[in-house]
């Protein structure tokens, strides 16, 4: 599936459901490839029913199987937002501030695009 992503790590964690987009996969692999640094997935896909997308009106761009959240902060932060940029991903939340640093990774074209917000 992936050298440097599990199946535990991309699946719901509400569920287990394991429905995460290939070719996203494919890009993730090249974009851990080249930041050389390992990536803490905090949250990958999400089924429909998982308390974070439960909540919502709209279902999130998780329930796609085409984004990611990634613990990172710092230099690691900067680093992954250029490469990732680099790589066409035009998708990007990040949360730089407190503690539960991330970065989100998305690439779905069911939602508006280019896009950039913080948490």
């Amino acid at each position: 599936m992936s050298n440097y992503f599990t199946a535990l790590e991309l699946a719901c964690q509400h569920c287990g459901e394991s429905n995460f987009d290939t070719d996203f996969l494919a890009l993730l692999n090249s974009i851990r490839e080249e930041c050389n640094f390992p990536f803490i997935v905090t949250s990958a896909y999400r089924c429909e029913k998982h308390p974070l997308e439960a909540r919502k009106e709209r279902l999130g761009e998780h329930t796609t199987g085409k984004a990611i959240d990634i613990a990172v902060e710092h230099d690691k932060a900067l680093k992954l937002l250029e490469v990732a940029l680099r790589h066409g991903v035009k998708r990007i939340g990040i949360k730089q501030k407190g503690s539960g640093r991330f970065i989100h990774l998305g690439v779905s074209t069911d939602f508006p695009s280019p896009a950039l917000w913080s948490y």
